[in-house]
């Protein structure tokens, strides 16, 4: 009688302590976890739902760069840290692909599943195949054609080891029978800077990063990874509009916190996320640099998330990816 006794009072105290957590929180500021350097379209748009969030919540939600590792090292700081909320790690489509390639080598950092709770997409963020403008093509297929005929291998850039863009190139190069030497690098802008100077002649990163690149001649778009083409470069064909249809995937930018953090506490910060999300400014920012703003719930996300990643996943055991 009195277990049963004490088993009641403890289920009506976490009753109780539920509504109280979500209207307490947040009483400290907030971490962003951006698992690549500054510069690049995750980080801004990180930077934007920081500051919309910072000015509703009525704490500082700061951003935190942690770079390095395809995206790996920072994401494994999220995994690690206390499930309460104030630790929260904003990723883009490279989370699955880096996981997946470390996975395969046998060394898996975490598990997106087991470690980590879907919070919110944040933006949809087509992703564009650039090269150089250097390099005599204007669409991917002509890029095929003219890295076929060169006598030593072109270089192809990616934001690190196992990332989605070094997934892109073993995948085009085994489909379309082509010779490219990868070069990794630590994020996003960095990339970009040496696609320019032509150190690298392919490449690649979400449209935010290089849309005002491709518009002034510095870099060409050639394709479109998504499944339809982007309204802010509507002339750049889609991967599957040129014969590569198992390039073809969609972009994104989302939230995930630490697994078993509250559901009173997933509940508020998923509000606060569409609210930044639904924002007028906000919303222009994003259509300025091409990204589509969603503010999503946790549900679909993971559904999405889920989903993409057993694409990935496939890929990246096709092609023997490896983040070495």
């Amino acid at each position: 009688m009195t277990i049963y006794r004490r088993s009641l009072l403890l289920a009506a105290g976490a009753t109780l302590a539920a509504p109280a957590l979500a209207q307490d929180f947040p009483t400290r500021p907030i971490r962003i976890i951006v698992p690549f350097p500054a510069g690049g379209t995750t980080d801004l748009l990180a930077r934007l739902f920081g500051q919309r969030m910072t000015e509703t919540m009525g704490q500082s939600v700061v951003v935190e760069n942690r770079g390095g590792g395809g995206g790996s090292i920072g994401a494994d700081v999220v995994a690690k840290a206390a499930p309460d909320g104030y630790t929260l790690l904003f990723h883009n489509i490279t989370f699955p692909t880096t996981t997946a390639a470390m996975t395969l080598a046998g060394r898996p950092p975490h598990d997106i599943n087991r470690d980590f709770a879907p919070l919110s997409l944040g933006a949809n963020v087509p992703l564009i195949i650039l090269a150089n403008p250097g390099v005599p093509v204007t669409d991917l297929k002509g890029f095929v054609d003219w890295a076929r005929a060169q006598p030593n291998q072109p270089f192809y850039g990616s934001t690190g080891p196992g990332s989605f863009m070094n997934m892109v190139g073993e995948v085009l190069k085994r489909d379309a029978n082509i010779r490219m030497e990868h070069v990794p690098f630590r994020g996003a802008a960095p990339l970009v800077q040496e696609l320019i100077a032509g150190r690298v002649q392919f490449g690649g990163d979400q449209i935010s990063t290089c849309l005002q690149h491709v518009r002034a001649g510095t870099l060409k778009g050639l394709a479109n990874v998504a499944s339809r083409r982007a309204a802010v470069l509507p002339d750049v064909p889609t991967v599957r509009e040129q014969g590569f249809p198992s390039l073809e995937l969609e972009g994104w930018n989302g939230f995930f916190a630490p697994a078993r953090t509250p559901a009173p506490v997933m509940a508020r910060l998923n509000r606060e996320i569409a609210a930044a999300a639904r924002h007028p400014d906000f919303v222009r920012r994003c259509e300025e640099v091409g990204a589509e703003p969603v503010g999503s719930d946790a549900e679909s996300f993971g559904v999405m998330v889920r989903a993409q990643t057993v694409k990935i996943r496939d890929l990246v055991v096709s092609v023997n990816l490896r983040p070495d």
